[in-house]
């Protein structure tokens, strides 16, 4: 846990770089086009390293119950504020594991965690073993797979013999990357029914003209929606959605 990836003294960075950039907001927009499904009928709902907060603001918007977690208190005084007068939503500065009520919520979410973690796998096992039965998980994490392709478009080709491993970390470089197959497949032997895969930004990342990241933004959040579900454009989303239900 101690070595897990927060955002404290970085958290204004932490918010600006993800959600002041097209490639935030198309990442935000696709997650919710995703979960709209699972969110026709009331369903409480917590959300894991959930940062400033604002997946759990849709979610609160459209009527649910809300409890938002993260392990910085930083980006949860960012929180607080964006979500001051928002109904129906509970603030808990707590790690992954340190959550014992995790079988009292119907939809439990869990973006762009596991790649800041020591032990994704773990934590995917604490999840599955602490769901109520019936429930339902939207986990997304950074893609390896799409890393390594966009590294050799880059032409980054000792980065990718060096493993794409670098000796000074970024600090708002994700640490570890997930293979999107090794995740599925692992999801599938602890035994979560996979409901739904998505792709997400399976285009924007590598256009050859990135001002059409913004010029061309309305047109490429529609080419996302047509084919980000779709094999096998979805395998190469930057990053990688799954509903996953841990069935009865």
């Amino acid at each position: 846990m101690n070595n897990d990836r927060i955002f404290d003294g970085i958290a204004e960075k932490f918010s600006s770089n993800i959600y002041g950039t097209t490639k935030g907001k198309l990442r935000h927009t696709l997650l919710c086009d995703v979960l709209e499904p699972y969110l026709t009928t009331p369903v409480r709902a917590i959300e894991i390293g959930g940062g400033t907060g604002v997946m759990t603001a849709h979610i609160a918007s459209k009527g649910h119950s809300v409890v938002l977690t993260d392990a910085s208190k930083d980006v949860l005084k960012q929180a607080e504020a964006l979500l001051a007068d928002a109904p129906n939503i509970t603030i808990r500065h707590q790690y992954l594991q340190q959550i014992e009520d995790l079988d009292s919520f119907d939809l439990v979410i869990c973006h762009a965690v596991l790649e800041w973690l020591d032990a994704p796998f773990d934590a995917i096992d604490f999840m599955y073993k602490n769901m109520k039965p019936g429930s339902r998980l939207s986990l997304s994490f950074f893609n390896q797979d799409a890393n390594l392709f966009a590294n050799a478009i880059y032409g980054n080709f000792d980065y990718i013999a060096k493993g794409m491993k670098v000796k000074k970390q970024v600090r708002l470089n994700p640490k570890q990357p997930l293979s999107a197959t090794r995740v599925v497949e692992h999801c599938e032997s602890l035994g979560f029914k996979i409901i739904e895969k998505a792709g997400i930004r399976c285009f924007h990342d590598y256009m050859r003209d990135i001002t059409h990241q913004s010029s061309k933004f309305d047109d490429l959040l529609a080419l996302e929606r047509q084919y980000h579900r779709q094999a096998p454009y979805l395998w190469l989303g930057k990053y990688f959605q799954l509903i996953l239900e841990k069935e009865k």
